[in-house]
C-alpha cells in the first residue's frame, strides 16, 4: 500500500492522514497500515474480499513526510481510485 513512485490521477480521492508509528515502526510502514485499513484491507469479511483486481481498488499511501516541531508524527498522504466508492 505504500507506493512512493505512485502519481495521483485526476480521477483519485486525495486524502491525509496524521500517522505517529509505534516505537520500531518505520513511517512508511504505519502510512502503509492506514492505507490498507481505509481500503481494501480490514480485519473482518467485506464485499472486497471478492475483488479479483486489489490494484485496481486499494488505496495508495504515496508521500510521508514529517510534522514540523513534532517527533515521531507524520503526515501519510493518500490516493483513493474512485472505483473503491461505491
Amino acid at each position: 500500500y505504500y507506493t512512493p513512485d505512485y502519481e495521483t490521477k485526476d480521477t483519485d480521492i486525495l486524502a491525509a492522514f496524521r500517522v505517529t508509528p509505534q516505537p520500531g515502526v518505520p513511517p512508511e510502514e504505519a502510512g502503509a497500515a492506514v492505507t490498507a485499513e481505509s481500503s481494501t484491507g480490514t480485519w473482518t469479511t467485506v464485499w472486497t474480499d471478492g475483488l479479483t483486481s486489489l490494484d485496481r481498488y486499494k488505496g495508495r499511501c504515496y508521500h510521508i513526510e514529517p510534522v514540523a516541531g513534532e517527533k515521531n508524527q507524520y503526515i501519510g498522504y493518500v490516493a483513493y481510485p474512485l472505483n473503491l466508492f461505491e
